[in-house]
């Protein structure tokens, strides 16, 4: 097979930080290539370098056996090297068509070619299987649709080389099955693929080779089938103590801490999104709640935390009825929040790190005074959050944007649950963006929380963390909570079914 990319003496740095030490990479054509790291280990570095987005310090990059330079994305793509980035960047007004041509559209003379538009599109997607609907607006489309677009982009711009960084951070059980069966026919008909993932499971399904970095270098390459999980999760942490994680606690179940009852919230277009909901989260209990993203789930978790207006019901935290009541008030009456989104809802980006960390309890009296912020113990706190969370970042006074993905996440966590304070925690994807030892680390957490008597409510994408973690999981479908029960070995089974719209109905989940 003939080298379709190589990265040679790759050197990053920024301030306080060598994101890439000195980097080989070496890739061939027709490939599915891992890479695998910690956060910070440099993998997300050198594939923003790869695509233009970062200058490398040092090193050089050859493309099919030629030396470029990639100053930008559009090097990158004359070069034939395409990007889908974990966060879709797609125009939600424009259809699936317009956006995979945006920029290169067909014309017909200076009038823009929308019959060829569609044509091109529906022709590339039926070459490599990609199934969408070229006049579907982007934000009427599925998650899954949305990626395949971003895909479809990719090819149409004649990529030879796809990055994909976190594809299947957004996606469901089946959704990243299919994306896996098309990344297999890519690299069949001779792209090759760079595939960037935490999850260890799916690295092992889809990849030929896994590169694993950790701390800015690359610890080495295997061959994908003749490793393991074991075996890769302690190339990147740097240990050979890792034992796989078994849940072995019996957890003490007392009062209702949340209860939902009928509860209906509209989304932002005004379109009911949940639909009479009832439930209820109990002292020292995990609920867990699994389905495709878009069924309610964010608009269930900003309606208990006060982020977002209710239409109906009643929203009870240790029997008081907290609905539409202020954020403040709902966090002041124990409510922890680990938002779903982190960019958006989890931090302010262009604020420092102690900034985020005291946003939430600045005003208290430990942490205000008469002249202003006590910034003497602000910092000290923040300080104690960052080395107990491990949220990798050159100073207490570096902007939140300048963090890695994953760091950010930690930061958030380390807000949200350092204070030890909450009686219920609402916990919107936790560890997406994250490494296999932080996942493991805040899934700890979210367990100590519990074995303490607060409630958790964890709602994540990953259906692995909702059975790992949860003793008892609920589906949303189109709005509705559909009881799953308790965790056992019959529970991924109903999940899937429940997901994919099996039960008709909504059911309250028994106490």
């Amino acid at each position: 097979m003939s080298e379709a990319v190589a990265m040679q003496g790759i050197v990053k740095r920024y301030p306080g930080v060598l994101a890439n030490d000195h980097v080989d990479l070496t890739v061939e054509a027709g490939e599915i290539r891992a890479i695998v790291g910690e956060n910070g280990a440099g993998k997300s570095t050198l594939m923003k370098i790869l695509y233009g987005l970062e200058l490398p310090d040092e090193g050089t990059i050859r493309i099919q056996g030629q030396q470029v330079r990639i100053r930008n994305a559009r090097d990158a793509i004359a070069h034939g090297v395409g990007m889908v980035h974990q966060h879709f960047k797609l125009v939600p007004s424009f259809t699936v068509a317009q956006n995979v041509v945006l920029g290169l559209e067909p014309h017909n003379g200076i009038v823009l070619d929308q019959a060829g538009t569609r044509a091109q599109v529906a022709q590339i997607s039926e070459r490599y299987g990609l199934k969408v609907d070229p006049d579907r607006r982007i934000m009427d489309a599925s998650v899954g649709e949305q990626q395949r677009a971003e895909i479809l982009r990719a090819l149409y711009r004649k990529a030879d080389v796809l990055i994909l960084d976190e594809p299947t951070a957004v996606l469901t059980d089946s959704e990243t099955d299919e994306l896996f069966a098309i990344l297999k026919r890519l690299a069949q008909a001779g792209l090759t693929i760079l595939f960037i993932s935490h999850k260890l499971r799916e690295v092992l399904a889809v990849s030929d080779n896994t590169t694993v970095m950790r701390a800015g270098k690359v610890m080495g390459t295997v061959r994908t089938a003749s490793t393991s999980a074991r075996e890769l999760a302690e190339m990147m942490v740097g240990r050979s103590t890792l034992e796989d994680r078994a849940r072995q606690r019996a957890p003490h179940i007392g009062e209702p801490v949340l209860e939902v009852q009928d509860l209906s919230v509209h989304d932002s277009r005004g379109i009911l999104a949940v639909r009479s909901a009832s439930f209820q989260v109990r002292e020292g209990e995990v609920l867990g709640v699994a389905g495709v993203e878009g069924n309610g789930q964010v608009e269930l978790a900003e309606a208990i935390t006060g982020l977002r207006p209710s239409a109906s019901g009643r929203i009870l935290l240790q029997g008081r009825d907290i609905r539409n009541q202020p954020v403040r008030t709902i966090r002041e009456c124990g409510v922890a929040h680990i938002p779903a989104d982190r960019n958006d809802m989890g931090v302010a980006l262009d604020a420092q790190v102690w900034e985020n960390l005291a946003c939430t309890h600045y005003y208290e009296r430990d942490y205000s005074g008469r002249m202003g912020l006590a910034l003497d113990r602000i910092r000290s706190m923040a300080g104690e959050r960052i080395a107990g969370f491990d949220v990798r970042t050159p100073s207490l006074t570096c902007p939140a944007r300048n963090l890695s993905g994953g760091n950010l996440q930690k930061l958030v966590v380390a807000r949200e649950l350092g204070d030890q304070r909450a009686r219920l925690v609402v916990a919107s994807q936790p560890t997406r963006g994250i490494d296999v030892a932080g996942s493991e680390a805040i899934r700890g957490m979210l367990l100590d929380y519990a074995a303490q008597g607060a409630g958790v409510l964890l709602l994540s994408a990953d259906l692995d963390e909702v059975l790992e973690v949860s003793d008892r999981v609920v589906v949303m479908y189109a709005g509705n909570v559909i009881d799953v029960g308790k965790v056992d070995a019959s529970t991924r089974e109903k999940v899937g079914h429940a997901m994919t719209g099996g039960a008709a109905s909504a059911e309250v989940p028994e106490a």
